[in-house]
């Protein structure tokens, strides 16, 4: 599956802010936001929900590269976020997220009829490599009756 086509496919919001993806890969993933003046905010850097929107799009398909193989029998769903906004970001900024838990641990939950919760950290960075925010993104995997 090509986990970035279907992020942008089944995300329109995603589309609209002009996200990509440069690598998606096993638990990890690495999103792009253009620079772009309709995305900033009163103080001239991109706007928080952008910041955000783009944080969650990379923990999703960093979700999807270890867990899409079980998307026939559960579907994941995004519990709770939390965001720290450190510093005003300038320029594109890029979204690396990592899964934090391990993908044999969350599927045997999964296999024993319950929900598995695991997180997502993400760090979003500046056009100068400088982290602008840092999010953790909580998923779940609601088995499918």
């Amino acid at each position: 599956m090509d986990i970035g086509a279907f992020m942008l496919g089944s995300v329109p919001f995603a589309r609209l802010l002009g996200i990509s993806f440069d690598s998606i890969d096993s638990g990890t993933a690495v999103a792009r936001m253009p620079d772009r003046e309709d995305l900033h905010n009163h103080v001239g850097g991109p706007h928080a929900g952008a910041l955000f929107s783009l944080a969650e799009s990379a923990s999703g398909a960093a979700m999807l590269s270890a867990l899409g193989d079980q998307l026939s029998r559960a579907v994941p769903l995004a519990t709770e976020a939390r965001i720290r906004y450190v510093k005003l970001a300038r320029g594109e900024v890029t979204a690396e997220a990592v899964l934090r838990g391990e993908r044999a641990a969350i599927v045997a939950e999964l296999d024993e009829g319950r929900r598995p919760e695991f997180e997502v950290e993400v760090a979003v960075r500046d056009s100068a490599g400088v982290v602008v925010s840092e999010v953790v993104v909580s998923w779940t995997l609601r088995p499918i009756r």
